[in-house]
């Protein structure tokens, strides 16, 4: 997966450091030159001086081929003209950072796939929207070292299975099977069936084994 960052502050450097070490691809634009040494220092990632708002260092980073592009700067206008600007140019996943809530609404009516506020920018949450991008909602627990999830299964293999011939094991419990009525504690002898939404508790190392067992083979962004 090829991923292009937009400002190379302490957000935008972190979530970068975080997705090489996932072995993603990472390209690096800054207009702000001492920052540009520093991640070229510090990162294993191709760092562009320049503005994410001009086309021509959009496409110095190659941004016809990126998987996700993130705007991640501390400029509202900033990152809303660089994702409409990117939106001519890739398919993939837009992920804008903004800094007044009252400007949520306009990139949302630009097309913007996801728009992180404030309290949201950690780059460990951004990491996880990119590189999980299957997961409805996600819940950090008992002190990280876990988390809730709510999933939709689509595993063929386990369409027609009792939850009790899956849940619980060593690694994650099915605590909640979500209806359009509500929640619905599950029972083992609940079967679970395609499109069956449900919320499972899993240790953090277990993630993409869990994933990959109510979800099938991971796909990009679908």
């Amino acid at each position: 997966m090829y991923i292009v960052i937009m400002g190379g502050g302490r957000v935008g450097l972190s979530l970068a450091d975080r997705l090489i070490k996932h072995g993603y691809d990472v390209t690096i634009i800054e207009s702000d030159e001492e920052l540009c040494d520093i991640a070229s220092t510090e990162l294993d990632a191709m760092v562009i001086h320049g503005n994410g708002t001009d086309t021509k260092t959009l496409e110095e980073a190659n941004i016809e081929d990126a998987d996700v592009f993130v705007a991640s700067t501390g400029n509202d206008e900033s990152n809303l003209l660089s994702s409409i600007l990117v939106k001519e140019y890739m398919t993939g996943q837009i992920i804008a950072r903004v800094s007044d809530p009252d400007h949520e609404e306009a990139f949302k009516k630009v097309g913007i796939d996801k728009v992180i506020s404030p309290e949201r920018t950690a780059a460990g949450f951004l990491e996880k929207v990119i590189t999980r991008p299957n997961v409805a909602d996600l819940m950090t627990f008992g002190k990280g070292t876990a988390e809730i999830l709510d999933m939709t299964i689509k595993n063929s293999k386990i369409f027609g299975k009792r939850i009790g011939d899956l849940s619980p094991t060593e690694d994650y419990i099915i605590i909640s099977k979500n209806e359009d009525e509500g929640i619905e504690i599950p029972q083992p002898d609940d079967i679970l069936s395609n499109g069956d939404k449900i919320s499972i508790l899993v240790k953090r190392n277990a993630f993409k084994k869990a994933e990959q067992k109510f979800m099938g083979e991971r796909r990009l962004f679908g």
